[in-house]
């Protein structure tokens, strides 16, 4: 069983116990950790100091844990108080004047998590308390949202038994008697793919930020089995590649970034490979920060520049990656060859036409080039001429190159293509057969499923020697909405027009608030008072939503996804500001945890189904290509998807006087959703 927290006691034994006895507990946890600093024991002193004195009246009604510990945010709480069942999550900032946004923030966002994902504190009431011990007295609201988690309350030093005194009066007293349970109980947490990165890359594992129920088991199932065929092809020296595929959400990034964390803390060399470019940007991002705030908060010093060069090496984008294994080659009867001219340069000698790394995950690899593609990109960009082969055929060739071993894993999105060149899955299969079958292939035994697109190239494998279909290798709950795992069904069924099954899966949404409006002010107004602490949220559209000007909303306009993504509410380039829009290009791969989506007429619902539109000019064009049919609808998949608490779809009314804005275009649509039920604003 896990322990979450350095020291837990009952208030009685905490109160006998000796400050020193105390102390000497949470150090030898403390530094089995990382590094003890004097600030770190002078804090726990005040704080044992304090709880000494106000406790004795709570003999005998609760526990008190100190240091415990919430992994989806790297942090730990510094004192639970539990007082008749109910939680005091108390963050101290000892001789602090003044109680900050930033602490009130961070203790909100404690109390938010662990009604979320601690298991034994969904039914608690929950008082997040900022103590700052030199701070004047704060008036306190004592009334709690609907979920029993109350807004934080304020405290200094000579007034917190007041405070928690307040909290008692209006909360319904349960039994003290499960505190111990609730100190060992199940945490179950989704995590944003930021926070699970962060936390993956500061030696978390997959079972410390992951729910504990069936979804998780099967994402732990995936990890460990292809941590198995790394090992087992590192040992008998052969190369293999997986392909894990996954329903929206359902974590299949995840599962990428905690194999090559995993490799990268094992001092194997391994590289994430994504051609999403935002998610890398801000992925590098959030970690390169977290890792200089780390290094920092220990009292040592490192670079952004440093921590960003660190952790580029296991994450890159797929063209950086490719770009360096065509360094020192060229095409020698259809197929791409060492230049030993290149390398018997003396500038040249520690290159190496072998890449370093012997696994590579390559996240959305269906969204591989095609042949045609990566041929006319190479001739017109990379001057080389005579490129021979498509993109997933190079890098299985790239990985060729070792003599001994080597991995690749491929992770698999279904309906969810909105590029053109894109190769599908059925390129990697076919590349396979044409030239690599002497490779282990591990095939996820939902790769027939036509969303894949995989189609008739896996009925080439009966010719492959080894190949085996793994059950653990599909990931099929989406993990992003811990509200709605079944959110994307009802997607589902929204863009394939079946009016009664959206409606069915509607109803079971009773923990996600999904709203309609045809007001941006309501929508945004209704945003803002849904978000919690540092819950994000932001406003989502299409790439084709040119005609969504007049709402101040210009999708030509390019957000920095980084400000986007990653600043607080302070910053007016952030999501929180409701002013710059990130479309499906920007926001495929990541989340928001409140988001809005406005709907403009280049996707048009009719009792005849979808139309599909783009703004050329002055006026809408009717698209008649399937293929870019095919993109709009899952541009509006990808937008539909992205909020993992609640989601609000703002449908605008026209205007009369604007035949690019006609009425027509819109109330169809909002009259379909309200035909499913969704609930107006």
């Amino acid at each position: 069983m896990i322990q979450r927290y350095f020291y837990g006691n009952s208030i009685e034994q905490f109160l006998l116990d000796s400050q020193e006895q105390i102390i000497g507990h949470l150090s030898v946890q403390h530094t089995s950790s990382f590094s003890l600093q004097g600030t770190q024991t002078n804090a726990w002193k005040t704080e044992i100091e304090l709880l000494k004195e106000i406790l004795p009246e709570y003999i005998g009604r609760g526990h008190v844990y100190f240091e415990y510990n919430i992994p989806r945010m790297g942090r730990r709480i510094d004192v639970v108080v539990l007082i008749d069942g109910i939680l005091f999550l108390l963050e101290f900032k000892a001789f602090n004047e003044q109680y900050t946004k930033a602490d009130t923030v961070q203790v909100w966002d404690y109390a938010l998590d662990l009604k979320n994902f601690h298991e034994e504190s969904h039914n608690k009431y929950i008082v997040p308390i900022l103590v700052a011990t030199d701070a004047p007295v704060s008036q306190n609201c004592y009334v709690p949202y609907d979920d029993h988690v109350f807004y934080p309350l304020f405290a200094n030093y000579d007034n917190l038994q007041q405070v928690i005194q307040g909290a008692l009066a209006v909360c319904e007293p349960s039994s003290s008697s499960d505190d111990e349970m609730w100190a060992i109980s199940r945490y179950a947490p989704t995590p944003t793919i930021i926070e699970a990165a962060s936390a993956l890359y500061n030696n978390h594992s997959v079972e410390d930020i992951s729910r504990s129920d069936a979804s998780a088991e099967n994402l732990t199932k995936t990890c460990g089995f292809i941590s198995e065929i790394i090992e087992k092809a590192k040992a008998e020296k052969f190369k293999a590649i997986c392909f894990v595929t996954g329903v929206p959400g359902a974590g299949k990034t995840l599962v990428g970034l905690n194999i090559a964390t995993q490799q990268f803390a094992k001092n194997e060399v391994a590289v994430y490979l994504s051609g999403n470019f935002p998610l890398v940007q801000v992925l590098t991002e959030a970690l390169a920060r977290d890792k200089v705030q780390r290094i920092k908060a220990l009292g040592e010093k490192i670079t952004k520049k440093e921590a960003t060069s660190e952790v580029k090496t296991f994450i890159q984008m797929i063209h950086h990656y490719r770009d360096a294994c065509l360094e020192g080659t060229k095409v020698v009867d259809g197929r791409i060859v060492p230049d030993e001219a290149y390398f018997l340069n003396p500038k040249n000698q520690k290159k190496s036409y072998i890449p370093v790394d012997h696994v590579v995950i390559f996240d959305e690899s269906q969204r591989a080039w095609t042949k045609e593609q990566l041929v006319n990109f190479m001739k017109q960009k990379k001057n080389y001429p005579n490129f021979p082969c498509s993109e997933p055929e190079y890098l299985i060739s790239c990985l060729d190159r070792h003599d001994d071993w080597a991995v690749v894993i491929c992770l698999v999105g279904g309906g969810q293509e909105i590029n053109t060149g894109e190769a599908g899955i059925s390129e990697w299969i076919e590349s396979l057969n044409r030239e690599y079958k002497d490779w282990h292939v591990y095939i996820s035994d939902r790769l027939h499923d036509a969303e894949y697109a995989a189609g008739k190239a896996l009925d080439l494998l009966s010719e492959h020697e080894h190949v085996e279909f793994e059950t653990s290798l599909h990931l099929a709950v989406s993990m992003r909405s811990f509200r709605a795992e079944n959110l994307s069904n009802f997607v589902h069924k929204v863009l394939d027009l079946d009016i009664e099954g959206a409606r069915e899966i509607y109803g079971t949404l009773t923990n996600y608030p999904l709203v309609l409006t045809r007001s941006l002010d309501k929508a945004k107004k209704w945003l803002k008072s849904q978000s919690r602490g540092t819950e994000r949220y932001g406003m989502v559209v299409s790439s084709q939503a040119y005609r969504l000007k007049p709402l101040a909303i210009d999708v030509r306009y390019k957000p920095n996804v980084v400000n986007w993504f990653l600043d607080d509410e302070t910053d007016v380039r952030s999501s929180y500001y409701l002013e710059d829009v990130a479309t499906e290009f920007d926001v495929q791969g990541l989340e928001l945890d409140w988001s809005c989506v406005v709907w403009d007429g280049d996707f048009r619902y009719t009792p005849q189904g979808w139309t599909h539109h783009s703004f050329v000019g002055s006026k809408w064009q009717n698209i008649n290509k399937e293929e870019r049919k095919n993109f709009q609808k899952n541009a509006y998949r990808v937008l539909l998807t992205r909020a993992r608490q609640g989601m609000v779809i703002v449908v605008p009314e026209g205007n009369p006087e604007d035949p690019t804005r006609c009425s027509a275009f819109y109330d169809s649509t909002y009259e379909y959703f309200k035909e499913i039920g969704l609930k107006e604003i």
